[in-house]
């Protein structure tokens, strides 16, 4: 029965997302081009896609040869409005990964703004030395026409077998995906074959002019929470409790249970914002597994980072692992030059 009422409720929200991309799509709502170049990266799925690494890898290579800004919705804040984000900030004033993202590239603009079009044009206004922008997770806003679209797919969750919220894990019409420039296929496995590409690249191409690329997430040694812990890092095949608060932790666990012996788990939902309880319960899994180190995400470790709450056998303890995304084999590998040429005009 519960399945009869969400498959109800996803029917009325398809209907509502189709009719506002109607409005759009006949100009009655309007879509703001501006003359800076704008990379928009999105997805069209709920949790966990990799948005965040995709958007981090593009930072990382555009600013060498632009002077980047990344716009978010700073997703779960409990501010609102224009804020540049600053080293100092919490993550709730601020949302989990714009700071994730200071924190890895400090000398970036950063800003959050839920109504991107007003946070460009102050981006412009205050920064004019800001040549490119970056939008992390604007495909549906629409307000705002990028140059570039960049959406990201979960390998492990194909869009073609997914519904529409709440009845499955899809917040757009597959439709929408006609206006992508590039497919980035995240959390690939070593093992997949040309056929699954081929079969995968045949789903999601619908206009000639879409390059789909294939990519898995490749771990970092670890690190790690709290630079003054005492601990001399993490041995292959130690115990560890993986933690976490992302959307799909299937890739993190996985990567886990390749080095090291995972004895138990504390999940949490996407944003997760970690309070006094969770810290005792990260207490009461180490007193049940001694031995045990606690890992998380990297995206987890700027979250628990700033509590003032962590015990010093805590902060010997926690580690997190840093990803970055790299091109399975045989893939192609000019996305980030293509990229280039597409933000220049070329």
């Amino acid at each position: 029965m519960a399945d009869f009422f969400k498959k109800i409720a996803a029917c009325c929200y398809e209907m509502g997302v189709r009719f506002r991309h109607f409005l759009f799509d006949t100009g009655v709502l309007k879509s703001e081009k501006f003359d800076i170049p704008i990379i928009c990266v999105g997805n069209i799925t709920v949790g966990g896609t990799g948005k965040t690494p995709t958007a981090e890898m593009i930072v990382d290579y555009m600013s060498q040869h632009y002077h980047v800004a990344l716009l978010s919705r700073g997703y779960g804040r409990r501010t609102r409005g224009y804020r540049e984000v600053s080293l100092s900030d919490s993550y709730r004033d601020v949302g989990d990964e714009p700071l994730q993202i200071k924190f890895k590239y400090p000398q970036t603009v950063v800003v959050v703004c839920e109504k991107r079009v007003n946070g460009i044009r102050r981006i412009m206004a205050e920064h004019p030395e800001v040549d490119l922008i970056v939008m992390d997770d604007g495909f549906q806003h629409r307000y705002v026409e990028p140059r570039v679209n960049v959406i990201v797919v979960d390998s492990t969750r194909p869009v073609e077998h997914d519904h529409m919220l709440p009845y499955g894990t899809l917040r757009d019409v597959r439709s929408s995906l006609d206006r992508a420039h590039y497919f980035i296929v995240t959390k690939c496995s070593d093992s997949m074959s040309p056929l699954d590409r081929m079969l995968m690249r045949k789903e999601l191409r619908h206009i000639a002019y879409q390059r789909i690329y294939f990519m898995r997430y490749e771990s970092l040694p670890m690190r790690p929470v709290f630079a003054d812990a005492r601990g001399e890092g993490v041995p292959n095949f130690s115990e560890v409790i993986a933690m976490s608060g992302i959307g799909n932790p299937m890739v993190f666990i996985r990567g886990l249970r390749l080095h090291y012996r995972v004895v138990d788990e504390l999940r949490f939902d996407d944003h997760h914002v970690y309070r006094v309880r969770d810290l005792h319960a990260m207490e009461r899994m180490l007193d049940q597994h001694p031995d045990a180190y606690i890992v998380t995400t990297e995206k987890d470790a700027v979250k628990i980072f700033g509590s003032r709450k962590v015990s010093e056998r805590l902060r010997d303890r926690l580690y997190y692992v840093p990803v970055r995304m790299t091109y399975i084999e045989e893939s192609d590998k000019d996305f980030l030059q293509n990229l280039e040429k597409d933000v220049r005009g070329d």
